[in-house]
């Protein structure tokens, strides 16, 4: 059998994150195009995720998957979460008032994936624990577009959000000039409610400007771009990836 990463290349990458140290990842791309940084999700990059770059890659981008834990090619929902529980010096779950630390990581691969492409910018996918990154990643010069799909930290506090003052202040500047990012969730999700979403809305939109455009599909399900993604026309999940390919190519540009 075939190993489903045979097609893209692989490097690593290393680079500081907060409290001194230095993290270093693999980094798996492929195709070409305007960037892409796709950010797995708990259940990892398995064949759904791929699938997801794979579309990205046939509107015209170049895909980056950054592998922060876990196996390739497959789901590991109960494994990654203990894997993830012991990451501490990059993962902090259920923090409020502040970001994980491998968030300055992931800022840093996307200012590398800019220069080494010669992009004007990147742009960047976030899902489930990793979709409040994707809200600050956008603060960042590198970042010209971001998908928020299911934001769903700090874990169990619906009402909070997984950000500093400072960097929401950060991001809702970035929004003013490069106008409103994406955020999606499936109306049944119990891991990432409605009361996310209003606290989204109340944080970044508060004054009447649309700096995070918050789509709630219809239905039950939580990953929205992959476990979840129904692939037939009119599906929600379906129209949603269209409007997310639509928007990075009018951001980013496509081939």
């Amino acid at each position: 059998m075939s190993d489903p990463m045979d097609s893209y290349a692989k490097r690593s990458f290393s680079a500081p994150i907060r409290g001194g140290h230095t993290v270093t990842h693999d980094v798996y791309e492929k195709g070409e195009g305007s960037p892409v940084v796709v950010i797995q999700e708990l259940p990892g990059i398995g064949p759904e995720t791929l699938t997801l770059a794979d579309r990205l890659v046939e509107a015209g981008h170049s895909v980056t998957l950054p592998h922060l834990f876990g196996p390739l090619g497959r789901v590991s929902m109960v494994g990654n979460v203990a894997r993830v529980l012991c990451m501490r010096r990059e993962f902090r779950l259920f923090e409020s008032n502040q970001s994980s630390p491998v968030v300055d990581w992931l800022r840093a691969l996307c200012v590398d994936v800019k220069t080494r492409t010669g992009a004007e910018g990147v742009g960047a996918i976030g899902m489930c624990l990793t979709g409040n990154f994707a809200i600050s990643l956008i603060a960042d010069d590198s970042v010209l577009a971001a998908v928020a799909s299911q934001p769903s930290m700090p874990l169990f506090k619906q009402t909070a959000l997984h950000m500093s003052t400072e960097e929401i202040e950060q991001s809702k500047d970035r929004l003013n000039t490069v106008g409103p990012m994406l955020s999606f969730r499936i109306e049944g999700d119990s891991i990432c409610r409605a009361e996310k979403f209003t606290t989204l809305a109340r944080t970044f939109n508060d004054d009447g400007n649309e700096r995070i455009r918050l789509v709630t599909l219809p239905g039950k399900g939580h990953s929205v771009l992959t476990l979840d993604f129904v692939d037939e026309d009119g599906h929600p999940t379906s129209e949603a990836l269209a409007s997310i390919i639509t928007y990075f190519r009018d951001k980013l540009g496509s081939g």
